[in-house]
Protein backbone atom coordinates (compact mmCIF):
# COMPACT_ATOMS: atom_id res chain seq x y z
CA UNK A 1 0.00 0.00 0.00
CA UNK A 2 1.41 3.36 -1.07
CA UNK A 3 -1.06 5.49 0.87
CA UNK A 4 -0.03 6.88 4.22
CA UNK A 5 -3.24 7.54 6.14
CA UNK A 6 -3.67 9.73 9.17
CA UNK A 7 -5.00 8.12 12.34
CA UNK A 8 -8.33 9.83 11.69
CA UNK A 9 -8.53 8.41 8.16
CA UNK A 10 -7.62 4.94 9.40
CA UNK A 11 -10.35 5.01 12.02
CA UNK A 12 -12.99 6.15 9.56
CA UNK A 13 -11.96 3.57 6.95
CA UNK A 14 -11.94 0.81 9.57
CA UNK A 15 -15.39 1.80 10.78
CA UNK A 16 -16.85 1.93 7.25
CA UNK A 17 -15.41 -1.47 6.25
CA UNK A 18 -16.44 -3.30 9.41
CA UNK A 19 -19.93 -1.87 9.46
CA UNK A 20 -20.53 -2.40 5.78
CA UNK A 21 -19.49 -6.04 6.30
CA UNK A 22 -21.96 -6.21 9.19
CA UNK A 23 -25.06 -4.54 7.73
CA UNK A 24 -24.51 -4.69 3.93
CA UNK A 25 -25.65 -1.06 3.52
CA UNK A 26 -23.61 2.03 2.59
CA UNK A 27 -22.25 3.87 5.62
CA UNK A 28 -23.04 7.58 6.00
CA UNK A 29 -21.06 10.25 7.83
CA UNK A 30 -23.80 10.69 10.43
CA UNK A 31 -23.49 7.01 11.40
CA UNK A 32 -19.71 7.34 11.75
CA UNK A 33 -20.07 10.54 13.79
CA UNK A 34 -22.57 8.95 16.19
CA UNK A 35 -21.03 5.52 16.63
CA UNK A 36 -17.27 5.82 16.12
CA UNK A 37 -15.23 7.08 19.06
CA UNK A 38 -13.82 10.04 17.16
CA UNK A 39 -15.64 13.03 18.66
CA UNK A 40 -15.90 14.62 15.21
CA UNK A 41 -18.80 16.37 13.51
CA UNK A 42 -20.64 14.87 10.55
CA UNK A 43 -19.14 17.56 8.34
CA UNK A 44 -15.60 16.68 9.39
CA UNK A 45 -16.29 12.97 8.90
CA UNK A 46 -17.75 13.75 5.47
CA UNK A 47 -14.53 15.54 4.49
CA UNK A 48 -12.44 12.57 5.66
CA UNK A 49 -14.64 10.19 3.67
CA UNK A 50 -14.22 12.39 0.59
CA UNK A 51 -10.44 12.21 1.02
CA UNK A 52 -10.66 8.42 1.28
CA UNK A 53 -12.78 8.38 -1.85
CA UNK A 54 -10.16 10.48 -3.67
CA UNK A 55 -7.62 7.80 -2.72
CA UNK A 56 -9.94 5.12 -4.17
CA UNK A 57 -10.39 3.50 -0.78
CA UNK A 58 -14.13 4.27 -0.58
CA UNK A 59 -16.82 4.61 -3.21
CA UNK A 60 -20.28 6.19 -3.37
CA UNK A 61 -22.97 3.97 -4.93
CA UNK A 62 -25.39 5.81 -7.19
CA UNK A 63 -28.32 4.92 -4.96
CA UNK A 64 -26.93 6.29 -1.70
CA UNK A 65 -24.99 9.13 -0.17
CA UNK A 66 -23.21 6.63 2.06
CA UNK A 67 -19.89 5.00 1.24
CA UNK A 68 -18.80 1.43 0.65
CA UNK A 69 -15.24 0.06 0.51
CA UNK A 70 -13.50 -0.40 -2.82
CA UNK A 71 -11.30 -3.42 -3.54
CA UNK A 72 -8.36 -1.22 -2.60
CA UNK A 73 -10.12 -0.18 0.61
CA UNK A 74 -10.69 -3.81 1.60
CA UNK A 75 -7.03 -4.57 0.88
CA UNK A 76 -5.81 -1.70 3.05
CA UNK A 77 -8.13 -2.84 5.81
CA UNK A 78 -6.99 -6.49 5.61
CA UNK A 79 -3.30 -5.61 5.50
CA UNK A 80 -3.17 -2.64 7.87
CA UNK A 81 -6.26 -2.27 10.06
CA UNK A 82 -7.93 -5.62 10.65
CA UNK A 83 -7.83 -7.04 14.15
CA UNK A 84 -6.98 -10.73 14.34
CA UNK A 85 -9.88 -12.85 15.51
CA UNK A 86 -9.51 -16.15 17.32
CA UNK A 87 -12.29 -18.68 17.59
CA UNK A 88 -13.42 -19.03 21.18
CA UNK A 89 -13.40 -22.39 22.92
CA UNK A 90 -17.15 -22.84 22.47
CA UNK A 91 -16.87 -22.33 18.69
CA UNK A 92 -13.93 -24.73 18.45
CA UNK A 93 -15.83 -27.32 20.46
CA UNK A 94 -18.87 -26.89 18.23
CA UNK A 95 -16.83 -27.44 15.06
CA UNK A 96 -14.97 -30.45 16.45
CA UNK A 97 -18.26 -31.97 17.55
CA UNK A 98 -19.66 -31.64 14.02
CA UNK A 99 -16.72 -33.57 12.63
CA UNK A 100 -16.58 -36.14 15.43
CA UNK A 101 -20.28 -36.92 15.06
CA UNK A 102 -19.40 -38.38 11.67
CA UNK A 103 -16.56 -40.46 13.13
CA UNK A 104 -14.41 -39.50 10.17
CA UNK A 105 -10.79 -40.35 9.53
CA UNK A 106 -8.93 -38.97 6.57
CA UNK A 107 -7.11 -42.21 5.86
CA UNK A 108 -10.23 -44.33 5.88
CA UNK A 109 -12.82 -42.31 3.99
CA UNK A 110 -13.21 -39.54 1.46
CA UNK A 111 -16.19 -38.38 3.49
CA UNK A 112 -13.97 -36.03 5.47
CA UNK A 113 -13.44 -33.81 2.41
CA UNK A 114 -17.16 -33.73 1.66
CA UNK A 115 -18.09 -33.05 5.29
CA UNK A 116 -15.44 -30.35 5.62
CA UNK A 117 -16.86 -28.47 2.62
CA UNK A 118 -20.42 -28.94 3.90
CA UNK A 119 -19.68 -27.80 7.46
CA UNK A 120 -17.63 -24.78 6.32
CA UNK A 121 -20.47 -23.80 4.02
CA UNK A 122 -22.97 -24.00 6.88
CA UNK A 123 -20.80 -21.99 9.25
CA UNK A 124 -19.67 -19.27 6.80
CA UNK A 125 -22.73 -19.02 4.50
CA UNK A 126 -20.18 -18.83 1.67
CA UNK A 127 -19.11 -21.16 -1.09
CA UNK A 128 -16.64 -23.55 0.56
CA UNK A 129 -14.21 -25.68 -1.41
CA UNK A 130 -11.98 -28.59 -0.41
CA UNK A 131 -9.60 -30.46 -2.71
CA UNK A 132 -8.24 -33.91 -1.97
CA UNK A 133 -4.52 -34.13 -1.24
CA UNK A 134 -2.34 -33.92 -4.35
CA UNK A 135 -1.14 -37.50 -4.30
CA UNK A 136 1.04 -36.95 -7.37
CA UNK A 137 3.44 -35.11 -5.03
CA UNK A 138 3.36 -37.91 -2.46
CA UNK A 139 6.36 -40.15 -1.77
CA UNK A 140 5.93 -43.78 -2.82
CA UNK A 141 6.54 -46.38 -0.12
CA UNK A 142 5.71 -49.82 -1.54
CA UNK A 143 3.52 -51.98 -3.75
CA UNK A 144 1.75 -55.09 -2.60
CA UNK A 145 -0.02 -57.66 -4.82
CA UNK A 146 -2.88 -59.83 -3.63
CA UNK A 147 -4.48 -62.66 -5.63
CA UNK A 148 -8.25 -62.12 -5.63
CA UNK A 149 -9.19 -64.76 -8.20
CA UNK A 150 -7.66 -66.71 -11.06
CA UNK A 151 -8.02 -63.65 -13.31
CA UNK A 152 -7.75 -60.73 -10.88
CA UNK A 153 -4.94 -59.23 -8.80
CA UNK A 154 -5.33 -56.41 -6.29
CA UNK A 155 -2.54 -53.85 -6.63
CA UNK A 156 -2.03 -51.93 -3.38
CA UNK A 157 0.04 -48.75 -3.51
CA UNK A 158 1.21 -47.34 -0.18
CA UNK A 159 2.22 -43.68 0.07
CA UNK A 160 4.43 -42.46 2.92
CA UNK A 161 1.75 -40.12 4.19
CA UNK A 162 -0.22 -43.25 5.14
CA UNK A 163 -2.66 -43.08 2.23
CA UNK A 164 -3.36 -46.36 0.45
CA UNK A 165 -4.67 -46.58 -3.13
CA UNK A 166 -5.80 -49.77 -4.85
CA UNK A 167 -6.59 -50.94 -8.37
CA UNK A 168 -7.70 -54.28 -9.82
CA UNK A 169 -5.36 -55.79 -12.44
CA UNK A 170 -7.06 -58.13 -14.91
CA UNK A 171 -4.97 -61.15 -16.03
CA UNK A 172 -5.46 -63.92 -18.59
CA UNK A 173 -4.16 -66.74 -16.40
CA UNK A 174 -3.29 -67.23 -12.76
CA UNK A 175 0.09 -65.92 -11.58
CA UNK A 176 1.91 -67.66 -8.76
CA UNK A 177 2.39 -66.02 -5.39
CA UNK A 178 6.17 -66.25 -5.71
CA UNK A 179 6.15 -64.32 -9.02
CA UNK A 180 4.07 -61.58 -7.47
CA UNK A 181 6.41 -61.38 -4.48
CA UNK A 182 9.41 -61.10 -6.80
CA UNK A 183 7.68 -58.35 -8.77
CA UNK A 184 6.79 -56.36 -5.66
CA UNK A 185 10.35 -56.69 -4.28
CA UNK A 186 11.79 -55.47 -7.58
CA UNK A 187 9.40 -52.52 -7.89
CA UNK A 188 9.79 -51.47 -4.27
CA UNK A 189 13.56 -51.43 -4.61
CA UNK A 190 13.48 -49.42 -7.84
CA UNK A 191 10.74 -46.96 -6.95
CA UNK A 192 10.97 -46.41 -3.19
CA UNK A 193 11.38 -42.74 -2.26
CA UNK A 194 10.20 -41.33 -5.60
CA UNK A 195 7.15 -39.11 -5.98
CA UNK A 196 4.21 -40.52 -7.89
CA UNK A 197 4.86 -37.93 -10.61
CA UNK A 198 8.42 -39.20 -11.01
CA UNK A 199 7.21 -42.80 -11.17
CA UNK A 200 4.62 -42.00 -13.81
CA UNK A 201 7.15 -40.16 -15.97
CA UNK A 202 9.89 -42.81 -15.79
CA UNK A 203 8.24 -46.15 -14.99
CA UNK A 204 9.06 -47.76 -18.37
CA UNK A 205 12.77 -46.92 -18.14
CA UNK A 206 13.07 -47.93 -14.49
CA UNK A 207 11.63 -51.42 -15.04
CA UNK A 208 12.99 -52.10 -18.52
CA UNK A 209 15.46 -54.79 -17.39
CA UNK A 210 12.67 -56.74 -15.67
CA UNK A 211 11.02 -57.24 -19.05
CA UNK A 212 13.62 -59.87 -19.84
CA UNK A 213 12.49 -61.90 -16.81
CA UNK A 214 8.71 -61.48 -16.93
CA UNK A 215 7.84 -59.44 -20.04
CA UNK A 216 4.10 -60.16 -19.97
CA UNK A 217 3.73 -59.52 -16.24
CA UNK A 218 5.64 -56.26 -16.17
CA UNK A 219 3.81 -54.98 -19.27
CA UNK A 220 0.51 -55.83 -17.63
CA UNK A 221 1.56 -53.83 -14.59
CA UNK A 222 2.61 -50.82 -16.73
CA UNK A 223 -0.72 -50.92 -18.58
CA UNK A 224 -2.66 -51.06 -15.30
CA UNK A 225 -0.75 -48.41 -13.33
CA UNK A 226 -2.45 -45.52 -15.18
CA UNK A 227 -5.62 -46.42 -13.31
CA UNK A 228 -3.88 -45.14 -10.18
CA UNK A 229 -3.44 -41.73 -11.81
CA UNK A 230 -6.98 -40.81 -12.71
CA UNK A 231 -8.18 -37.32 -11.77
CA UNK A 232 -9.96 -38.69 -8.71
CA UNK A 233 -6.99 -40.68 -7.48
CA UNK A 234 -4.35 -37.97 -7.87
CA UNK A 235 -6.01 -35.42 -5.65
CA UNK A 236 -7.81 -33.12 -8.09
CA UNK A 237 -11.24 -34.14 -6.88
CA UNK A 238 -13.13 -31.12 -5.58
CA UNK A 239 -15.83 -30.93 -2.94
CA UNK A 240 -18.06 -27.84 -2.88
CA UNK A 241 -20.35 -26.91 0.00
CA UNK A 242 -22.48 -23.96 1.01
CA UNK A 243 -24.48 -23.54 -2.19
CA UNK A 244 -27.73 -23.82 -0.24
CA UNK A 245 -26.57 -21.32 2.40
CA UNK A 246 -25.50 -18.53 0.03
CA UNK A 247 -29.07 -17.32 -0.32
CA UNK A 248 -28.83 -15.82 3.19
CA UNK A 249 -26.31 -13.28 1.87
CA UNK A 250 -27.98 -10.04 0.68
CA UNK A 251 -25.88 -10.10 -2.50
CA UNK A 252 -27.59 -13.30 -3.65
CA UNK A 253 -31.22 -12.45 -3.02
CA UNK A 254 -31.21 -11.41 -6.68
CA UNK A 255 -31.72 -14.69 -8.63
CA UNK A 256 -29.29 -13.54 -11.34
CA UNK A 257 -26.46 -13.07 -8.83
CA UNK A 258 -27.28 -16.37 -7.15
CA UNK A 259 -27.18 -18.22 -10.48
CA UNK A 260 -23.86 -16.56 -11.29
CA UNK A 261 -22.08 -17.88 -8.21
CA UNK A 262 -23.69 -21.32 -8.52
CA UNK A 263 -22.39 -21.50 -12.10
CA UNK A 264 -19.00 -20.46 -10.75
CA UNK A 265 -19.11 -23.30 -8.21
CA UNK A 266 -19.79 -25.79 -10.98
CA UNK A 267 -16.79 -24.61 -13.02
CA UNK A 268 -14.29 -27.19 -11.77
CA UNK A 269 -11.48 -25.93 -14.00
CA UNK A 270 -11.80 -22.45 -12.52
CA UNK A 271 -11.73 -23.82 -8.97
CA UNK A 272 -8.63 -25.91 -9.70
CA UNK A 273 -7.04 -22.82 -11.27
CA UNK A 274 -7.65 -20.83 -8.08
CA UNK A 275 -5.66 -23.31 -6.01
CA UNK A 276 -2.96 -23.86 -8.61
CA UNK A 277 -2.26 -20.12 -8.53
CA UNK A 278 -2.04 -20.10 -4.73
CA UNK A 279 1.64 -19.97 -3.82
CA UNK A 280 1.20 -20.05 -0.07
CA UNK A 281 3.50 -21.65 2.42
CA UNK A 282 2.13 -24.48 4.56
CA UNK A 283 -0.97 -23.33 6.49
CA UNK A 284 -0.59 -19.72 5.27
CA UNK A 285 -3.91 -18.01 4.51
CA UNK A 286 -4.11 -16.02 1.27
CA UNK A 287 -6.80 -13.45 0.47
CA UNK A 288 -7.57 -12.29 -3.07
CA UNK A 289 -10.10 -9.44 -3.36
CA UNK A 290 -12.20 -8.61 -6.39
CA UNK A 291 -10.02 -7.13 -9.12
CA UNK A 292 -6.97 -8.91 -7.66
CA UNK A 293 -8.38 -12.17 -9.03
CA UNK A 294 -7.06 -13.14 -12.45
CA UNK A 295 -10.25 -14.69 -13.75
CA UNK A 296 -12.99 -12.31 -14.90
CA UNK A 297 -15.66 -14.47 -13.27
CA UNK A 298 -14.15 -13.74 -9.85
CA UNK A 299 -13.92 -9.95 -10.13
CA UNK A 300 -17.01 -9.47 -7.93
CA UNK A 301 -15.85 -11.91 -5.26
CA UNK A 302 -13.16 -12.50 -2.69
CA UNK A 303 -11.29 -15.78 -2.35
CA UNK A 304 -9.69 -16.91 0.90
CA UNK A 305 -7.56 -20.07 0.74
CA UNK A 306 -5.16 -22.12 2.80
CA UNK A 307 -3.63 -25.58 2.67
CA UNK A 308 -3.58 -28.68 4.85
CA UNK A 309 -1.23 -31.65 4.90
CA UNK A 310 -1.71 -35.39 5.14
CA UNK A 311 1.79 -36.54 5.96
CA UNK A 312 3.88 -35.09 3.13
CA UNK A 313 0.94 -34.53 0.77
CA UNK A 314 -0.85 -31.18 0.50
CA UNK A 315 -4.51 -30.35 -0.15
CA UNK A 316 -6.41 -27.06 -0.16
CA UNK A 317 -9.43 -25.51 1.49
CA UNK A 318 -11.02 -22.14 0.83
CA UNK A 319 -14.11 -19.98 0.62
CA UNK A 320 -15.50 -17.79 -2.16
CA UNK A 321 -18.04 -15.10 -1.45
CA UNK A 322 -18.92 -11.41 -1.60
CA UNK A 323 -16.11 -8.94 -1.05
CA UNK A 324 -18.23 -7.92 1.93
CA UNK A 325 -17.08 -10.85 4.06
CA UNK A 326 -15.69 -11.06 7.58
CA UNK A 327 -12.06 -11.64 6.61
CA UNK A 328 -10.76 -11.97 10.16
CA UNK A 329 -13.28 -14.72 10.90
CA UNK A 330 -12.55 -16.52 7.62
CA UNK A 331 -8.85 -16.60 8.47
CA UNK A 332 -9.60 -18.08 11.89
CA UNK A 333 -12.02 -20.69 10.51
CA UNK A 334 -9.70 -21.85 7.75
CA UNK A 335 -6.69 -21.93 10.06
CA UNK A 336 -8.63 -24.03 12.56
CA UNK A 337 -9.95 -26.37 9.87
CA UNK A 338 -6.49 -26.85 8.36
CA UNK A 339 -5.05 -27.66 11.76
CA UNK A 340 -7.92 -30.04 12.49
CA UNK A 341 -7.38 -32.00 9.24
CA UNK A 342 -3.63 -32.11 9.88
CA UNK A 343 -4.28 -33.64 13.31
CA UNK A 344 -6.95 -35.98 11.90
CA UNK A 345 -4.41 -37.45 9.51
CA UNK A 346 -1.90 -38.42 12.20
Amino acid sequence: MNETLTDREKEVLKYVVENYIRIASPIGSRSVSKQADLNLSSATIRNVMCDLEDMNLLDTPHTSAGRIPTDKGYRYYVDMLMDREKLNLQEEFHLKTRFDEKNLHILESQDLYFETSRILGKVTHLLSIVTQPQLSKGIFDKFEFVNLASNKILVVMNIKSGIVKTVIMEIDSEISKSKLENLSSFLNERLHGLTLDQIRESIVERVSDYKFQEPELIQLFINSIDKLYTEEETGNKIYVGGTGDLITQPEFVNPKNFKEIIDLAEDKNLVIHIFQNSKQADNEVLISIGSENDDEKLKNYSVVTTSYKVGDVKGNIGVIGPKRMNYARMISLLTFTSKFINEKSI
